[in-house]
């Protein structure tokens, strides 16, 4: 059984609701559902009222929701009157597919890193490398391909995996305070919390297999004496993902308290794309990544426990 870092389901079948649901996370799970087919291209979306009422929200969140959809071109035709519609073109477009190479197109890492990493999963041998802040992203993508294997339609013999994180002995370039930090720095323990708790999903997860289904699995992390200003996906010795953690003034509430920081939004990160084989610039780049990714692992890398 596949553990959902959200504890959510993305099949889309109605469930209990659940109180405070961001649009986010709303959009998260409408999005999982066209990208597995569950809602279909052209297929026109339930009424904003009807979506507010599965999921406990108003119909303000619904809105938001549907406009990140919008956004990243996986819908049309969002507004207050009739129901929006998911893109007629996502197979040509190749936001299903999200192809690398010369041709991709940057896409938000929430639409392009899941369908590469599933494609990752159909090879014999998975190799997957990912440098990040925390390997929400990577957990959450990881999971269709999962799905995929205890459904019977995937049966890799082998996975690696090796995850590069920041340690949590450094201070961290971000997320901080705009007002610098104080003894305390309710930041740094959440974002320590979460990169633990991801951490320990992702590995559940992919160790599962082992007992389910006799996959050799192997995962390893591995702790960076510095804050990454990108992150980077490297599949099967074959493809690079590639992008950069944009910083912004946002607002956050700790323990009922307001902070204003400066942080990045990685799931949103636009990823950029580039495949081995696909021309000189492309094979370079995903040969380079490959040099700095192990070099970093097998030089100033630390060992990662993932506890608090």
């Amino acid at each position: 059984m596949v553990v959902d870092p959200e504890h959510a389901a993305v099949n889309g079948r109605k469930r209990a609701q659940r109180p405070h649901r961001t649009h986010r996370e709303v959009a998260d799970e409408l999005r999982a559902r066209i990208r597995s087919g569950a809602l279909r291209p052209g297929q026109r979306m339930p009424t904003q009222a009807k979506l507010a009422d599965e999921f406990g929200v108003e119909r303000g969140v619904v809105r938001q929701a549907l406009h990140i959809l919008q956004s990243e071109r996986l819908l049309t035709n969002v507004s207050k009157g009739s129901p929006a519609t998911v893109a007629p073109d996502l197979g040509s477009n190749g936001l299903y597919g999200a192809p690398a190479g010369p041709a991709a197109l940057p896409l938000p890492t929430t639409v392009a890193l899941a369908p590469r990493i599933a494609a990752a999963f159909a090879a014999e041998h998975v190799e997957i490398d990912a440098l990040c802040l925390t390997s929400v992203s990577l957990t959450l993508a990881i999971g269709e391909p999962l799905r995929q294997i205890h459904a019977g339609r995937l049966n890799p013999a082998k996975i690696d995996v090796r995850v590069l994180l920041p340690s949590r002995d450094i201070e961290l370039a971000f997320p901080v305070p705009v007002e610098g930090r104080g003894d305390d720095d309710p930041l740094h323990e959440r974002w320590l919390a979460q990169r633990n708790a991801q951490g320990q999903v992702l590995k559940h997860n992919l160790l599962a297999l082992r007992a389910t289904h006799g996959i050799d699995v192997h995962v390893s992390f591995r702790a960076l004496p510095f804050t990454p200003p990108v992150k980077l996906y490297l599949l099967n010795s074959a493809e690079s993902l590639f992008a950069y953690y944009t910083l912004a003034r946002r607002d956050a509430e700790i323990d009922h308290e307001h902070l204003e920081t400066y942080d990045t939004e990685g799931t949103q990160s636009m990823l950029f794309a580039f495949e081995q084989g696909a021309g000189l610039r492309d094979t370079t780049f995903v040969e380079q990544s490959h040099l700095w990714f192990n070099a970093l692992w097998e030089t100033i890398s630390s060992e990662l426990v993932l506890t608090s």
